[in-house]
């Protein structure tokens, strides 16, 4: 029991310098009381407890010394030496240890402040204007993105970034005055219309072994920088503009229906999300062999023109332009305009077979509301001249023909049974006869 106490004493001389007493007990000189001085006895507390109490000190952590990457560094210059001595640090410490865990989050501290201080949060326009894009300052802070420009990752907490309504174009506010390409919106709507030639290439050389895009020096070699081959205009470009991304080439659809994506650059493949909505294809003109090959283009085209043959119902119906019947197809406008224009979008829905069914189920519900829904366009039916039998025959009917000159609906055996003489043409004739025929003599008197 006396050595525990020597031990506590000595303990409390050593770790805790400030609670000693100017004075032992005895009253005796402070440097002989220094060794001899005990801490006042703790009320209730046992005595080998306030040993023990006097160890719980929590003095024995270094709180002196300096941390690994401390924030010290107040400008870039010492930002970057105290980077390197963290990255140093890690690589000494043990692999996984607590040690080397701090560390590493000590370093993206540093870097983020690195960052900061290259790209300072002043205050920006909310509104930029940059070769025909309208940047708007983004508010969000913490969703991820990568910096078109740069190809960078855009620090939402401590950076100021914009985005370009018209082609999403994202970038940070200092690599706004290094963009070189206008915006791709622009160019869509000057000119809506895609290469049709399947990877138009025309060689490195004809770039100037430069990027199409920002003019960087690139070669097959990747020395200084590897170029990279964008599928849909056959051009070369750099890694900064050309990341890899894949979709799908019009041109390889119309000629060989073949819907594999890939690889285009930054730029084209902005053009074609724009424009794969559009409808700027004419099937019949740009490849005509298309629909004999694919026969679900076939059924939407029949599908279509009965479309266009109901429309004049639904425009001269009050109750299909109250309940808007034709907003059925407002996502795709051009049906109910004409038949011939089609849409990348249109194409791919065809391939996937989504197309063919939405299409059908708007073909029944339009035929519903004229043949059974509504008597207005029930009464515009017509009857067959030529056999005076049967039910009440529509246009968009699958049994029927319609004549070119007066839109006289017939069934289809009795039209071409009758070497396709049609009544109503022939009666409108001689009305027209009569209307212009000189007037008698009975007539004169």
């Amino acid at each position: 029991m006396e050595y525990d106490e020597k031990l506590a004493r000595f303990r409390q001389a050593h770790l805790n310098p400030f609670n000693k007493h100017e004075q032992g007990p005895s009253g005796g000189a402070p440097g002989a009381a220094s060794e001899e001085a005990t801490p006042e006895p703790l009320a209730g507390v046992p005595e080998p407890c306030r040993a023990e109490r006097v160890m719980d000190l929590g003095l024995a952590e270094d709180h002196f010394s300096r941390p690994v990457g401390l924030l010290l560094a107040s400008d870039v210059q010492q930002l970057r030496q105290a980077i390197e001595e963290c990255k140093q640090v890690i690589l000494e410490l043990p692999e996984q240890s607590e040690k080397q865990k701090d560390a590493v989050v000590r370093l993206i501290h540093l870097r983020l402040k690195l960052q900061e201080l290259k790209d300072p949060s002043e205050e920006e326009p909310n509104v930029r204007t940059v070769l025909e894009h309208r940047f708007y300052k983004e508010k969000s802070k913490s969703v991820k993105q990568t910096c078109d420009r740069c190809n960078a990752i855009i620090w939402g907490l401590i950076q100021t970034w914009y985005t370009c309504t018209g082609c999403y174009y994202r970038c940070h506010s200092k690599c706004l005055n290094l963009i070189c390409k206008p915006c791709v919106r622009s160019k869509v709507s000057h000119q809506a219309e895609y290469e049709l030639s399947i990877c138009p290439e025309a060689g490195l050389d004809s770039q100037d072994y430069r990027c199409a895009e920002c003019r960087a020096p690139i070669s097959l070699r990747g020395v200084p920088s590897e170029a990279r081959q964008c599928d849909y205009t056959g051009q070369y470009f750099c890694s900064h503009c050309h990341w890899n991304d894949l979709a799908v080439i019009p041109a390889r659809v119309i000629h060989n229906w073949d819907f594999e994506p890939r690889k285009v650059s930054r730029g084209s493949l902005r053009y074609l999300a724009l424009m794969v909505s559009r409808p700027v294809l004419r099937l019949r003109e740009i490849n005509p062999l298309l629909f004999n090959h694919v026969e679900e283009l076939v059924e939407i085209r029949k599908l279509r023109q009965d479309i266009l043959l109901m429309k004049p119902y639904f425009i001269t119906c009050k109750e299909a332009m109250e309940t808007r019947l034709l907003l059925q197809l407002q996502d795709r406008q051009h049906f109910v305009e004409n038949d011939e224009m089609y849409s990348v979008q249109d194409l791919l829905d065809v391939h996937l077979g989504r197309l063919s069914c939405s299409l059908t189920e708007i073909h029944t519900l339009f035929a519903k509301h004229i043949k059974l829904d509504c008597e207005r366009c029930q009464a515009k039916g017509f009857v067959c001249e030529l056999c005076r039998e049967g039910d009440v025959l529509f246009p968009f009917d699958s049994h029927t023909s319609v004549c070119a000159d007066c839109s006289a609906v017939f069934h289809r055996d009795c039209y071409y049974d009758h070497s396709t003489t049609c009544p109503k043409c022939a009666r409108l004739t001689l009305r027209k006869q009569s209307l212009f025929r000189e007037p008698g003599p009975e007539l004169e008197a």
